[in-house]
């Protein structure tokens, strides 16, 4: 099953359906409650639950290679989370989350700089098109609200390096997926959690809409949705991915 080619395009297209959604649930978070609140409580419970679910698995609890899986969770927790969560204040659900993806475009440069993985043939008019689209779609010549689309900018370089550092882990450490996604996780949204406790904003206004709108975030759009994004990272390029 690991070899088949089909693998990773069919956990792709899922995770195409879970993470594309994810930004409506994370705009009603914001609306209720402050932007590192809201960050903190989608995370910190989803990475939580994974660490519980080690010992129950017979999965290694202990970390390995602490330094780099922090450096992961830094970015691809704290600081994609985070900063999208502070876009989503002030900029719609459709236009942040446009911004915040042009990570898949970021992870071809930080790839071919790192890990030499580099484009052929094909694969270049393929990125030309969906550079143009992505263009298109967003019209920065149009953009309103400087500091959110920033904060999305951020976000997507935060990801890309977060994932180049995963492949770099991957190369160096032989480290268990389930445990290795929970530490990450874990780790990264210690950060997110002090932050809430700093800036707490108004506190949290709970509604049915916020009630479904964390529990996706936590059980579907972090939990499952990392999981299965640091698997297809150990099946194909990072750059293919």
């Amino acid at each position: 099953l690991r070899s088949s080619r089909y693998v990773p395009l069919a956990i792709l297209v899922c995770l195409i359906l879970i993470w594309g959604y994810l930004w409506i649930p994370g705009k009603i978070g914001v609306s209720h409650s402050s932007a590192f609140v809201w960050a903190a409580m989608r995370t910190l419970p989803a990475y939580v639950l994974l660490l519980g679910l080690l010992p129950m698995l017979r999965r290694p609890l202990r970390p390995r290679a602490l330094g780099l899986t922090a450096l992961v969770g830094l970015l691809q927790v704290s600081g994609f989370v985070g900063f999208s969560s502070a876009a989503l204040v002030t900029a719609g659900a459709g236009h942040t989350g446009m911004l915040a993806n042009t990570w898949q475009f970021l992870i071809l440069i930080l790839a071919w700089v790192v890990l030499g993985e580099r484009l052929e043939g094909s694969q270049w008019l393929a990125v030309g098109l969906g550079i143009v689209g992505l263009v298109l779609i967003i019209e920065p010549w149009r953009m309103h609200g400087v500091v959110s689309s920033l904060f999305a900018l951020a976000a997507a370089v935060c990801f890309a390096g977060g994932a180049v550092a995963v492949k770099v882990l991957r190369g160096r450490h032989r480290v268990d997926l389930l445990s290795f996604t929970a530490w990450q996780g874990f780790l990264g949204s210690l950060p997110l959690a002090v932050l809430a406790v700093l800036f707490p904003g108004d506190g949290v206004r709970w509604s049915s809409a916020f009630g479904w709108s964390l529990a996706y975030s936590i059980l579907i759009g972090t939990a499952l949705g990392a999981l299965l994004w640091l698997h297809v990272l150990d099946l194909v390029p990072a750059n293919i991915a």
